[in-house]
């Protein structure tokens, strides 16, 4: 009998850009980044010299900035969900991961609850007299998230590097012996995309607990400067564009 003729393998079509860029904007985090990216750029804008003080362009300026602040706390309606989604799902192989996942969706979980009456407040619903403490019980709750947040990250970078170091030996020893070592080239170039990600959403994490810390703060402290904090928000604002374009 003849035998088989190896299969071709093709390599998928690059996705269309304007369908890929529908899909990215159908979803909620989608449209909530892109609005981050302008208003902290905004921010940027404001807190430089490029623009005099004289300019009647400035309050229409911070007028936007504040304005898009407040549109972004409206994609936080019941988004609080998925993190207790993600927690309901997750799996946990020690008491010690169980309190890390706790300490991540579950302070996120708040943060994204509390916003929801921040919102309100905002829109003038609820009295404004509760701004202030549910800006402090959010912005608590939201930097206990991002410190389980970039434990488990941290956790995982570590799991990722041990399989880097795996799949690294088996090409070693293939090489050695002569042996086609594709499969594994192929894996491990995965685990390098994974290991750039979660670095960059570690970054992410830094940033915005930064930002968070400077809210505690009452932007009080050099690393609270307006400067310093608009670029941590903008920083953030592109890698969160970036994995959401990736993912979608």
């Amino acid at each position: 009998m003849a035998a088989k003729a190896p299969e071709k393998i093709t390599k998928p079509k690059d996705r269309d850009f304007l369908n890929h860029l529908e899909t990215y904007l159908s979803k909620r985090d989608g449209v909530d980044k892109l609005l981050k990216i302008s208003r902290y750029a905004t921010k940027i804008i404001l807190a430089s010299s490029l623009i005099p003080e004289t300019r009647s362009i400035i309050p229409r300026l911070k007028s936007f900035e504040s304005s898009v602040g407040v549109s972004r706390k409206a994609f936080r309606l019941g988004k609080f969900v998925q993190d207790i989604n993600a927690l309901r799902s997750s799996r946990w192989d020690s008491n010690h991961e169980l309190v890390l996942l706790l300490i991540a969706y579950g302070g996120e979980g708040l943060y994204y609850f509390v916003e929801q009456f921040i919102w309100l407040t905002k829109s003038g619903l609820i009295d404004a007299k509760h701004s202030k403490w549910l800006q402090k019980i959010s912005a608590w709750a939201e930097l206990v998230g991002y410190v389980g947040s970039v434990s488990i990250k941290i956790r995982d970078l570590r799991k990722l590097n041990d399989e880097e170091r795996c799949v690294a030996s088996t090409i070693e020893i293939s090489v050695s012996r002569g042996l086609a070592c594709d499969g594994d080239d192929e894996k491990m170039k995965k685990i390098k995309e994974k290991k750039t990600l979660k670095v960059l959403s570690v970054l992410q994490d830094l940033a915005d607990g930064l930002m968070t810390v400077a809210d505690i703060r009452d932007g009080k402290g050099v690393l609270s400067a307006p400067n310093v904090i608009s670029c941590a928000g903008l920083f953030s604002a592109i890698v969160s564009t970036h994995k959401n374009w990736i993912s979608c």
